[in-house]
């Protein structure tokens, strides 16, 4: 039978670990979660915009230094990933899609919704929806020639919001 004031010995540490820390001078950074949204406004069919600069900044004015950033696309029909943002990759890259997934191939999605989009979820779901960058000094640690990019594969103009769950300190 349990007393009225029972603790149990297996939460001892939840009073005893934050002592020990402090006594023995080891200093603790906590790490923090902030989640926020770049908002952005595309032209569909394979529309890829860089968002570098906007994940960038939301480290900026978070005051993050260190950790990563998650960066989401809510939507079924667009994803995200990393490029080289060239001229010629902004071709390569929606021909590459239309191989795969070809806009007037037949989509069982058709017949349940007869919206004309059904090319645009499979390559929504072959590209993935989110992406992880890490960070130091304030800095997304992406290469030289690396860039954060949405791309839109919808049949018509969207407002996309990219979330970005920034982890660190």
């Amino acid at each position: 039978m349990r007393q009225k004031n029972y603790v149990p010995t297996r939460l001892w540490f939840l009073f005893f670990c934050p002592i020990f820390f402090c006594l023995s001078g080891i200093i603790l950074n906590a790490m923090r979660l902030v989640t926020d949204s770049i908002t952005l406004s595309t032209r569909g069919d394979a529309d890829i915009i860089d968002i570098t600069s906007q994940v960038s900044a939301l480290l900026g004015r978070h005051g993050f230094t260190h950790g990563q950033a998650l960066v989401f696309v809510s939507g079924s029909t667009a994803g995200v990933t990393t490029i080289e943002y060239e001229p010629g990759l902004l071709k390569d890259i929606p021909a590459m899609f239309e191989k795969i997934a070809p806009q007037n191939a037949s989509y069982h999605h058709e017949e349940t919704w007869h919206d004309g989009n059904g090319h645009s979820h499979v390559r929504a779901a072959l590209l993935g929806c989110s992406l992880t960058v890490p960070f130091k000094d304030g800095r997304l640690l992406l290469g030289t020639w690396q860039q954060i990019v949405v791309i839109d594969f919808d049949n018509r103009p969207r407002r996309r919001e990219v979330v970005v769950q920034i982890s660190g300190e």
